[in-house]
């Protein structure tokens, strides 16, 4: 009796070491979008370097539990199966994490090289923390310009479509910001608009990788004002 109750606290210990990493990843997004760790804590230091060797000791926790169920199938076997799903649920999620940024092309897209859309206002809140490269449509094939003069309730409707929040709008341009869901990292956008020729810019307000957000977000936005047929 002793021995299975050994057992049955071995294998609770190692389920909740195969869960520190998904908890401190989750506590960790939380507490960053809310303001209370800076990005550098909640997401460089506690997710990407803390929670990452968290998830391969959770899944060295997760074996061990399975070996210790072994030993009790029916009684232990529910408990070895929860840490082996989320210990390899959430170092499967940082392997696509990581393959994801070391692709994604850069973080500041415009569908106009030449004469790049600038953001106005956001100069001095921009900083120099954002992209320091902005790459176009050879990066990002959905960065096409829109060749034609759109509307600006258009522009108004293309920036909310894409889950952008308004910060101005005018016959000329409009602006709009986007906060991420989880770390609430913030990416500007603008689309210009001149006689002939729409164009539109994305791009992070930090030097990290997102995995092609900035990409995805000028694509949707220029498929949204693409004409019709």
């Amino acid at each position: 009796m002793a021995a299975r109750r050994k057992g049955g606290q071995g294998v609770a210990v190692l389920l909740a070491l195969s869960l520190a990493a998904p908890l401190l990843v989750l506590v960790a997004a939380l507490l960053t979008r809310a303001g209370g760790l800076s990005f550098e804590t909640g997401y460089d230091l506690l997710t990407m370097k803390v929670g990452w060797w968290l998830s391969i000791a959770g899944v060295a926790a997760a074996l061990g539990a399975v070996v210790l169920a072994l030993r009790d199938v029916r009684r232990l076997g529910l408990m070895a199966l929860a840490a082996v799903v989320a210990a390899g649920g959430t170092l499967g999620g940082f392997v696509w994490h990581n393959g994801r940024q070391a692709s994604a092309p850069p973080e500041d897209i415009s569908t106009d090289l030449a004469e790049i859309p600038g953001f106005g206002d956001l100069g001095d809140e921009r900083g120099n923390r954002g992209p320091r490269a902005t790459a176009g449509v050879e990066a990002c094939p959905g960065a096409l310009p829109v060749m034609k003069q759109i509307a600006p309730e258009s522009a108004i409707w293309a920036l909310e479509k894409a889950g952008f929040t308004l910060r101005g709008a005018g016959v000329a341009r409009a602006d709009g910001t986007r906060e991420g869901f989880w770390f609430g990292f913030d990416h500007d956008a603008v689309i210009r608009i001149r006689p002939g020729r729409t164009d539109i810019r994305v791009a992070a307000r930090d030097a990290r990788s997102h995995g092609g957000d900035a990409c995805e977000l000028v694509s949707d936005i220029s498929a949204s004002l693409q004409p019709a047929g």
